[in-house]
């Protein structure tokens, strides 16, 4: 076997990116809204300029009453009886550029690095969610909170909680010993009327990057916890419209899989509706908010987002210092999206473009991965939702993770020999650490730790090309056992994160 990259593979394949092909964003639906918009006298005016600082108002409204009828079927809840509010309002939806452009004006206005204790993030985490973190105070305030397995229905709220009560007990001590308030520091006086302890970032839903839905029960106990120890939690539900049944329907025929077309399952309950449905909401506040963007839906360069959270919170997040200067976040853009969920273009985009898509894909890279890499010990890792109303389970969002044989070295090593000898780039488990926590760094490395996982996305590429990335991580991974059998030592290259 061939140790450099063949003439047959000389075209790059990169299944790490978790970006969709540029095919499927909503070009059509996005210049219909467009027109729309600029060819009104009435709408284009107002569209050019700055627009309100919480978003555009119609885009409140349309997206409160899409989102209302969208988790509306969201499955009943079970064990204590607490129902999850799954309507909401206009006063609840702010508009932002997006989850990530979010996330940081989330911590300008609600967070203080000298105040709130810790930001905690399921670990693997969405590795570029740390830099932002950093980037606003928190460099060596990041704590890595395991998912467990699935025992732990996709957090480890024991160790959670643990350390939740260590780390308050450590500030009070601290705080008692110096004779210094316990207050925050930097963000204080009317333009933060509220800053929260701790941070705690999460994607409930088909987790990135580890594909894991959390369980209802333990989104409940989560938001127990936020509520006893003062924390927010950010939750981002942004693959809660991409889903889809995990098991194949139709006829098979060779690797093409002629799949039936369904309904999509309803979504899980999210924490922000939980939240709200629980006895003791906080009506200003809550511990909730739901990071939301139309990038996985209608392509990433709109810029468009929104927060779902308790009306103050919403507001307050309106008055960062940002959108008080410059306005709306995306406003422009926000007129054609209202337009579009308005016109139901948006729907039929889900419906007829993206979910029978990243249906066909799923199935033809978990095939490719049952019959390739499952015989070389390979291990899937990630978990689908399981569905209440039928014997299957439910799949989604973009991502497959995957487990290597104890055999080979950890994944980050996989990952550099496959690029360098095969042009294929993968996400490997040293990736989804939390950034300056060196407890998650040897969580990884131990037994059982995440270094020898990697993930894969079969949203940017097409289905030969799929195939064929797949292939080579075969083809890697049967090479370097080779080379390990006679003693040869497996060279590993720095990689980049893109």
């Amino acid at each position: 076997m061939a140790d450099t990259m063949s003439s047959n593979t000389t075209k790059p394949i990169n299944l790490q990116t978790g970006w969709p092909s540029a095919r499927l964003c909503a070009s059509t639906a996005i210049f219909h809204g467009a027109q729309q918009v600029l060819t009104s006298e009435s709408d284009a005016g107002p569209a050019m300029l700055y627009g309100p600082r919480i978003g555009h108002t119609p885009l409140r409204e349309s997206l409160a009453a899409w989102l209302s009828t969208f988790y509306a079927q969201t499955r009943a809840m079970g064990g204590d009886g607490a129902t999850a509010i799954s309507t909401t309002t206009k006063d609840r939806i702010a508009i932002s550029n997006g989850a990530s452009g979010n996330l940081a004006n989330i911590l300008q206005k609600f967070a203080d690095p000298l105040y709130t204790r810790a930001i905690f993030l399921a670990e693997p985490t969405y590795f570029l969610a740390c830099p932002i973190m950093e980037d606003n105070g928190f460099r060596g305030k990041l704590r890595g909170i395991p998912e467990g397995g699935p025992e732990h229905g996709g957090l480890d709220l024991a160790f959670l909680r643990q350390c939740l009560q260590d780390t308050e007990a450590e500030t009070v001590r601290i705080a008692a010993e110096s004779g210094r308030v316990d207050g925050p520091a930097l963000k204080t006086g009317p333009s933060y009327p509220k800053v929260f302890k701790y941070i705690i970032y999460v994607v409930p839903t088909f987790a990135n990057p580890s594909g894991k839905t959390m369980a209802e029960q333990t989104r409940r106990e989560l938001v127990r916890a936020a509520r006893e120890f003062d924390a927010l939690i950010i939750s981002d539900d942004v693959y809660d419209y991409l889903s889809w049944p995990a098991t194949r329907t139709g006829d098979e025929n060779g690797t093409t899989m002629a799949l039936l077309p369904s309904a999509p399952p309803p979504p899980p309950s999210r924490l922000v509706d939980i939240d709200r449905g629980m006895d003791g909401y906080d009506e200003e506040w809550g511990n909730t908010l739901s990071n939301g963007s139309f990038s996985k839906i209608i392509g990433p360069g709109v810029r468009v987002g929104w927060a779902d959270c308790a009306p103050r919170l919403a507001f307050e997040l309106g008055e960062v210092g940002s959108s008080s200067s410059g306005g709306g976040p995306a406003h422009l853009s926000s007129t054609f999206v209202d337009k579009m969920i308005r016109s139901g273009e948006l729907d039929v985009h889900i419906q007829k473009v993206l979910i029978p898509t990243y249906r066909r894909r799923y199935h033809v890279m978990m095939e490719c991965i049952t019959q390739l890499l499952v015989p070389l010990g390979v291990k899937v890792e990630s978990s689908s939702l399981p569905d209440k109303e039928a014997s299957t389970g439910v799949a989604g969002g973009f991502f497959a993770y995957l487990r290597l044989p104890d055999d080979v070295p950890h994944a980050r090593t996989v990952a550099s020999v496959a690029l360098r000898e095969r042009g294929l780039r993968i996400a490997f488990g040293h990736l989804f650490v939390v950034a300056g926590d060196t407890e998650s760094i040897a969580r990884a490395e131990g037994p059982a730790g995440i270094a020898r996982c990697f993930r894969l996305c079969w949203a940017w590429h097409e289905e030969d090309e799929l195939r064929e990335g797949v292939r080579r991580l075969a083809d890697t991974l049967a090479s370097i056992r080779e080379r390990m059998s006679r003693g040869e030592a497996i060279q590993e290259d720095a990689i980049g994160v893109r």
